[in-house]
């Protein structure tokens, strides 16, 4: 890895993980696209999964008062379930197939979003997040899908952050293990994984105290500015 690619991936996992632990969601913005850069679209994939999982162990640590771990097993059993199939057709898919994931599962996410609108729907969480986690397994992008399936189950900010982050621990882990057994993940992507650490612990930090400042309608406002950055990256506005 040269110094360009260093100062490129620390900035970007910085960002990813503040972003991440503000909003529940939107981690993938950064994170995916810059690893793709970095190794290439296949293990790119994998090598944010990993990082993104590592990083989940963070927020759950700093949001470890907010979790409702019952209610998010309504998400979190169909991400994994969704995780493991979209990371097994990762490993046998070509690459190209991979570039046209990622911006079909954001065209996907917006126009489910479209549809099921901000209201509660308990029912519907689980179809969400088990497509979820299978565009995530695919592609590495879940946000939209994710953060509709989280917001269906009617929590107020700080409990929807600690159940995206349930559901998107399980679902990179899901993923993590997936691709190692596929032998897309190794020893080297592990080191990569830990020496992220402080900048997890930094980002995650950052991203904690800016949710706790926002407050309920500035968090809406930030969730669906996140929302509409995904939509930006599918027009080609943003770098994919």
């Amino acid at each position: 890895m040269v110094e360009s690619e260093l100062i490129l991936l620390i900035v970007a996992a910085v960002g990813s993980f503040a972003i991440s632990a503000s909003a529940g969601l939107g981690g993938s913005l950064l994170m995916v696209p810059t690893m793709m850069v970095i190794f290439g679209p296949k293990e790119g994939v994998a090598v944010a999964a990993l990082l993104l999982a590592f990083n989940n162990v963070a927020k759950v640590v700093a949001y470890r008062r907010s979790l409702p771990v019952t209610k998010s097993l309504l998400v979190v059993l169909p991400t994994m379930i969704g995780a493991f199939v979209g990371a097994s057709l990762l490993a046998r898919a070509p690459e190209s197939w991979v570039v046209t994931a990622v911006i079909a599962s954001l065209a996907a996410s917006l126009m489910a979003e479209a549809v099921t609108g901000s209201s509660e729907r308990r029912a519907g969480a689980p179809l969400l997040a088990g497509a979820a986690g299978v565009t995530s397994g695919f592609s590495g992008t879940s946000g939209p899908l994710k953060g509709v399936a989280v917001r269906g189950l009617g929590l107020d900010r700080r409990y929807t952050v600690g159940a995206a982050t349930l559901a998107s621990l399980a679902g990179d882990v899901t993923k993590s293990l997936t691709f190692a057994g596929e032998g897309l993940l190794g020893g080297r992507q592990l080191m990569l994984a830990l020496a992220c650490i402080p900048l997890m612990i930094g980002g995650t930090t950052l991203g904690y105290q800016f949710n706790g400042r926002l407050g309920d309608d500035g968090y809406r406002k930030w969730f669906w500015l996140i929302i509409g950055a995904y939509g930006l990256r599918l027009a080609g506005v943003l770098p994919s």
